[in-house]
């Protein structure tokens, strides 16, 4: 068995179990409480804080993680990035109060205090930009710092903004951007060990969890059109490769076309077709998408 540590709470911990059950690894636990599961023929889950999956990782306790790159990259532990999950993303930022003049890293000035949850990142964030501060260590909720005069700057994950904007406070600046990843010990290719056996079962769930990955987004998009029409068509619907054409048994001058397109593109692209003279359109979700 290969043992995978996951999240044991909060959004990184809800996606990451829907990207594996899409992937066919359905998280089977025991119970609401327990602290490991079944995850397919191959793999045990473990549940541990996300914070703590990189020492898991990097010291041989779990095969594979799976956390956000934030966190990987303030443990300072060899951990290898084997795949971008592509959620959970969000950007460690360095943001100032409103009423400051402060508009650049190089505004700050020297001695100043920064409040945060990454020390290690910060750190050496400043020290890059040959800025010299005083980095505050703090558990959670950065934004109120600047308020309780515990520092003057925080350094702290932000989505989409509007925390920081509540709290009469502006960015300046990006440490790092971050998502999701799912991550195997490092000093080896793409796999926890140089096992032939492991790699391949390593590999093996990389392109499947990619392949689900890759199919998010995407739609799968069936239609009759005029034969005559074909190079038009191919306009509208490029596809991965160029879209699939199908005679159809007694279709006379009517083929099917296959063709994979960006469900943003779906509206668009339906009445583009309708223009053409298509019919008989059927558009379907893709679980998997492998090249």
């Amino acid at each position: 068995m290969y043992r995978i540590a996951l999240p044991n709470k909060g959004r990184l911990a809800d996606d990451s179990r829907a990207l594996f059950a899409d992937a066919g690894l359905d998280v089977r636990v025991r119970g609401d409480r327990a602290l490991s599961a079944s995850l397919g023929e191959l793999f045990e889950a473990i549940f541990v804080r996300a914070e703590d999956i990189p020492e898991f990782v990097a010291d041989g306790a779990a095969d594979l993680g799976v956390t956000g790159w934030d966190l990987v990259a303030e443990s300072e532990r060899p951990v290898e990035p084997l795949l971008d999950l592509e959620f959970g993303r969000c950007r460690l930022a360095v943001a100032v109060s409103d009423g400051c003049g402060i508009q650049q890293v190089a505004d700050i000035p020297a001695g100043s205090r920064v409040a945060t949850t990454f020390p290690k990142l910060t750190a050496r964030f400043f020290a890059d930009a040959n800025v010299r501060v005083d980095i505050v260590p703090v558990s959670g909720a950065a934004e109120i710092a600047p308020h309780l005069g515990i520092a003057d700057v925080i350094v702290d994950l932000v989505s989409t903004g509007s925390t920081l904007r509540v709290n009469g406070l502006r960015e300046v600046a990006t440490v790092c951007e971050s998502s999701a990843r799912l991550i195997g010990r490092g000093g080896s290719p793409g796999a926890p060990s140089h096992d032939d056996d492991r790699s391949r079962v390593v590999r093996g769930l990389v392109a499947a969890l990619q392949s689900v990955i890759r199919a998010k987004g995407q739609r799968y998009l069936m239609a009759n059109v005029p034969r005559e029409a074909l190079g038009r068509v191919k306009q509208v619907l490029p596809g991965l490769n160029g879209p699939t054409v199908v005679d159809i048994l007694n279709g006379g001058d009517q083929v099917a076309v296959h063709a994979v397109v960006r469900a943003s593109d779906i509206y668009r692209t339906i009445g583009d077709l309708q223009a053409l003279g298509a019919s008989g359109m059927l558009v379907t979700r893709i679980e998997r998408l492998v090249p």
